[in-house]
């Protein structure tokens, strides 16, 4: 059953919105949303991720920012809430989202976290901060430049302690393959349990149906396949 908690992140409130599995619980997942807000593609992402049987909570990251959902086709709205983002107001969220997911029974490899565009890049800089059982990203803006005051992501592949999968479209213009080919080759050559899935159809913003570039058969590949990914790599109880 979906809510939306309130946690107390570093002094300040932060809203949590979760889903519990109905079975068995596997492990727990943190969804990190896109920079359009807690839309409703994120709470169908902590649907289906409790529905393959893992604890699934999204930190409303715009939270010192008021907190908004904005429209897919309003980018300039967007702009002010991502400058606002940093590294300190970053890693506090996660914190927030591990210390609750401890309080709940789940820590280290029981872990994963997953994200979306720019979520897709604090999905990987968490991966290397703290050791957890899966790192998920959904053409993570920036694949290689840092963002958010954030290092790169090749400064970050000597430090990255998390598996991880990287699923990205052909045809996104705003992360070149080139790059994703690059970040590939560097996680490879440190060691790191690894997954790159390239789909030669899809577009940036593939897996959401609420985009014009969703594309069903690239977006039901990939979630098949991060599914079995995070049952490969998380710790279950």
């Amino acid at each position: 059953m979906p809510e939306t908690l309130t946690l107390d992140n570093a002094g300040e409130a932060m809203k949590l919105y979760q889903v519990k599995p109905q079975g068995a619980i596997k492990g727990a997942v943190i969804v990190i949303q896109e920079a359009f807000g807690i839309t409703d593609h994120i709470m169908d992402v902590c649907q289906r991720v409790a529905d393959a049987g893992y604890l699934a909570v999204a930190p409303h990251v715009f939270h010192r920012t008021g907190d908004p959902v904005i429209a897919y086709d309003k980018m300039q709205e967007v702009i002010p809430h991502i400058m606002q983002l940093n590294r300190e107001g970053i890693e506090a969220d996660v914190k927030a989202c591990l210390d609750y997911l401890e309080s709940q029974g789940y820590s280290g490899r029981q872990v994963a976290i997953m994200g979306f565009c720019m979520g897709g890049t604090i999905a990987f800089f968490a991966g290397a901060k703290w050791e957890l059982g899966a790192a998920v990203t959904f053409y993570g803006g920036g694949i290689v430049q840092g963002r958010f005051g954030l290092p790169t992501l090749l400064e970050l592949v000597p430090e990255l302690k998390t598996p991880w999968m990287g699923n990205y479209g052909d045809l996104d213009q705003s992360i070149p393959l080139t790059e994703v080919e690059i970040l590939r080759k560097a996680v490879a050559a440190a060691g790191i349990p690894l997954e790159v899935n390239r789909y030669a159809d899809a577009d940036h913003g593939f897996h959401c149906n609420d985009r014009s570039a969703y594309h069903e058969a690239s977006s039901k590949d990939a979630w098949a396949k991060t599914v079995q990914f995070l049952d490969s790599h998380v710790a279950h109880d």
